[in-house]
């Protein structure tokens, strides 16, 4: 079976000589673990469209349950986290999250989008990492099922006393509720002072860690740099 689809590499791992084991979020099937074989060599015709965070538009082949890539097309290297250790550093973290909250061959339609905006505002550096960082983890929480309830009481409809709570100040509390409900093409256009920002950051970032119940080399990395 054969799909036309679009993703992101959110892990490459090499195998054998030449060819990657890709984990990859797909618009139409969710995570997916993808084989490309020969990708590892530099006149590879998919070796640009494999890399890390790369975004692609390919074409892949399942026998067996088994999915290898057979062609591809790089549409986004967000280039601009290239050259800045922080930034790369924040979009793997980024990218292992998407991992850990994301299930094999099953879609939520809300991961990718908010992948990909989050990525596209750090790469362009249309907004300050110290904003998207919390901002993307508050949303990313919440799409993904774990949306709290601040200071006591329901930001989204549909919460419980189960989803948790964040305790927050009233500018913080005011930009959680902002994160979680704008459109995700707006998500990073809110301004806090710098007190609310640490007390945000701080909250959300503690929030995710006990929810997900794990933690992610990555975020350490990131907070050593």
């Amino acid at each position: 079976m054969y799909i036309n689809t679009s993703g992101i590499v959110l892990r490459e791992v090499a195998y054998k000589d030449s060819s990657k084991i890709l984990t990859i979020l797909t618009s139409s099937e969710g995570k997916l673990t993808v084989s490309a074989h020969g990708a590892h060599r530099k006149n590879s015709k998919l070796a640009s469209s494999t890399g890390l965070l790369v975004f692609s538009e390919m074409t892949l082949f399942k026998k067996k349950d088994r999915w290898t890539m057979s062609e591809a097309r790089s549409v986004e290297q967000f280039i601009g986290l290239r050259d800045d250790l922080k930034l790369l550093a924040l979009g793997t973290y980024i990218a292992e999250l998407m991992e850990a909250v994301s299930d094999e061959d099953s879609l939520n339609i809300e991961l990718l989008p908010l992948c990909l905006n989050t990525l596209y505002a750090l790469s362009e550096k249309i907004m300050s990492p110290d904003i998207v960082k919390p901002a993307f983890e508050l949303r990313l929480m919440a799409v993904s099922g774990f949306a709290p309830l601040l200071n006591g009481r329901s930001t989204t409809e549909g919460n419980s006393m189960e989803d948790g709570f964040i305790n927050l100040g009233v500018g913080a509390t005011r930009a959680a509720e902002y994160i979680l409900n704008c459109n995700v093409k707006k998500l990073f256009s809110f301004s806090l002072s710098d007190d609310s920002l640490r007390e945000l950051s701080k909250a959300t970032e503690n929030y995710l860690l006990k929810h997900l119940d794990r933690s992610f080399r990555t975020l350490d990395y990131y907070h050593k740099i």
